[in-house]
């Protein structure tokens, strides 16, 4: 993982880190996941739903100079949470960056790994998953490659 560490994702590891028990860092996380910019209705639909997840959760893309943007949705409260930490970390990588990504790192680095439960790591990681497959959709869109299409998620005109 880089060392160097988007703003965000310093904030969350400095926030996380002065909470001294589980019960704080749910309430945290909580509040995290209360930042997350809502998605549009439209933007809730089956093209941006993340397969994988227990609960629903919608996946926005889009591609910031030579980094990737995202914006991500879910109805479950701690699962928003974990999307936003996620974010994040994310937020503003290129692709290589994201595509080296250590998840179970990112999360043990907060103090979250052990709360973890097995479905919510598996769904964490099927976002993670989508978003490496819309920045390889987007790729094979702008490199011309036969049969390549745009991005579902790319901005018109990317």
């Amino acid at each position: 993982m880089s060392d160097s560490l988007p703003a965000p994702a310093q904030a969350a590891l400095q926030a996380f880190a002065d909470q001294p028990g589980w019960e704080q860092r749910a309430r945290l996380l909580m509040q995290w996941g209360e930042r997350l910019e809502p998605l549009d209705v439209a933007e809730r639909d089956e093209r941006h739903r993340v397969r994988g997840c227990e609960s629903a959760v919608w996946l926005v893309a889009q591609r910031r100079g030579a980094g990737w943007q995202f914006r991500a949705a879910s109805e479950a409260r701690l699962l928003r949470g974990l999307l936003a930490l996620l974010l994040a970390r994310v937020d503003g990588l290129p692709a290589a960056e994201l595509a080296s990504l250590d998840l179970a790192d990112w999360f043990a680095r907060l103090g979250l790994s052990r709360q973890l439960s097995p479905s919510r790591s598996n769904g964490l990681n099927a976002v993670l998953a989508r978003m490496r497959a819309l920045i390889a959709e987007d790729g094979r869109a702008t490199d011309g490659s036969p049969g390549a299409g745009p991005s579902e998620n790319a901005p018109p005109g990317a």
